[in-house]
C-alpha cells in the first residue's frame, strides 16, 4: 500500500473527486481495478487520496465520454493520445454553430441574467408546447451546454444556473396543468450514483402532457426503495433515466435486480444517453432510447392496455389537444 506523500501536491478523497468529476466511487474503484487507473495513494488513515493530475486526467475521460467515446479505449489510451483526442474535441466543438434561439438563451447565461434567462425559457416553452420545448430546445440547450463547459467555455456555476432555471421552468408549467389521472401511472426517478435530473424531468413534461399520473422521487434512489415505493403508489410503469457516464454493467444489474423486486406486470422503461449502448432486446425492461420515442412507447402502451375503453376515449381527447 502507497501511503501519500507530506508535500506540497494537493491529495483529493475519493468524495471530493466523485464531485469534482462526476464520476462515481463505485465507477473509481472499478476502474482502478479493472484498468489500473486510477492509481490513488493511501492517507493516514487507509483512505484512498488522487494526486491533481490523476484528477485532471479523469477529467478529461469524463469530457471524452460525454462525447461518445467508451470508458475501456479511452483508459487503454497512452494520456498524451487522450490530451490529443480531447484537444480534436473542443477544436470541433468550438467550430459549431450554434441555432439563434440558443444562441439567445446562452447569451442570458453568459451575462448572468438569471430573470432574463428564466423569463426567455418561459416564453418559448408557451411558445412551442412543453413536449417540442422539451425536445427541440431543452434537449439541443442540454448539448450546448455540455460542450461548452466541457470545453471551459462555460464555468460550473453557469452550469448550475441554467440547471435551475430549466427546472424551475419546467415545475411551474407541470404543475399548472390540468390532472386527468388516467393511466398509467408512472414512477420516475435514478439509481444511486447518477445525479443527473434533467432527463427524468424532461420525460416527465412529455408524459403529462400525454396525460399521463407521473410521480418524480428525484435521483438516486436505493433500488430497494424503487421497488417499494412503486408498490406503494401502484404504479405501471417505472421510468428510470441514465447518464452517458453510468458504467452499462452496473445499470443492467441493478435492473435486473428491480425487475426481480417487482411483480410482473410493473413495467421498467429506461432512457438517458446510456440508453442508446443497451441490447434493444434486453429482458425485462423497455429501451426508449431517443426521449421523443416515449409519446409513442407509450401510446403503444395504452393500445394493448385498455383499448376501446373510456380510458382510451379520453386519452384520444388529449392528443388531439396536443
Amino acid at each position: 500500500m502507497e501511503l501519500a506523500k507530506t508535500s506540497s501536491s494537493i491529495m483529493l478523497s475519493i468524495g471530493a473527486v466523485e464531485r469534482d468529476t462526476g464520476l462515481s466511487k463505485d465507477v473509481l474503484r472499478v476502474w482502478e481495478r479493472r484498468y489500473g487507473f486510477p492509481k490513488p495513494l493511501r492517507d493516514a488513515n487507509g483512505e484512498r487520496v488522487y494526486p491533481t493530475a490523476q484528477v485532471d486526467q479523469l477529467r478529461m475521460i469524463r469530457r471524452l465520454m460525454d462525447a461518445g467515446h467508451r470508458p475501456g479505449k479511452l483508459l487503454a489510451l497512452p494520456e498524451s493520445d487522450l490530451a490529443d483526442l480531447d484537444s480534436r474535441r473542443v477544436s470541433a466543438q468550438r467550430n459549431s454553430a450554434i441555432p439563434e434561439v440558443h444562441s439567445q438563451i446562452m447569451g442570458y447565461l453568459r451575462a448572468h441574467d438569471a430573470q432574463g434567462l428564466r423569463l426567455s425559457l418561459s416564453q418559448m416553452l408557451i411558445k412551442q408546447g412543453i413536449q417540442h420545448f422539451a425536445v427541440d430546445t431543452i434537449a439541443v440547450l442540454n448539448r450546448i451546454i455540455g460542450e461548452r463547459w466541457s470545453t471551459g467555455d462555460l464555468e460550473v456555476y453557469e452550469e448550475h444556473l441554467y440547471t435551475e432555471c430549466i427546472r424551475a421552468v419546467m415545475y411551474g408549467a407541470i404543475g399548472a396543468m390540468p390532472r386527468h389521472h388516467v393511466d398509467p401511472r408512472m414512477l420516475l426517478t435514478t439509481f444511486p450514483n447518477e445525479q443527473h435530473g434533467l432527463g427524468i424531468l424532461m420525460a416527465e413534461g412529455i408524459l403529462a402532457a400525454e396525460g399521463a399520473t407521473t410521480i418524480s422521487l428525484g435521483t438516486e434512489l436505493p433500488i430497494g426503495d424503487i421497488a417499494a415505493a412503486a408498490k406503494a403508489f401502484s404504479v405501471h410503469i417505472v421510468c428510470l433515466s441514465f447518464s452517458s457516464a453510468y458504467p452499462s454493467k452496473q445499470a443492467v444489474a441493478g435492473l435486473a435486480s428491480l425487475r426481480a423486486m417487482l411483480p410482473a406486470g410493473v413495467d421498467i422503461w429506461v432512457g438517458g444517453a446510456l440508453a442508446r449502448r443497451l441490447r434493444k432486446d434486453a429482458d425485462g425492461f423497455q429501451i426508449v432510447a431517443e426521449l421523443p420515442d416515449i409519446v409513442s412507447v407509450l401510446r403503444a402502451w395504452r393500445s394493448s392496455r385498455f383499448a376501446n375503453s373510456e380510458a382510451a376515449a379520453v386519452v384520444e381527447e388529449l392528443s388531439a389537444n396536443l
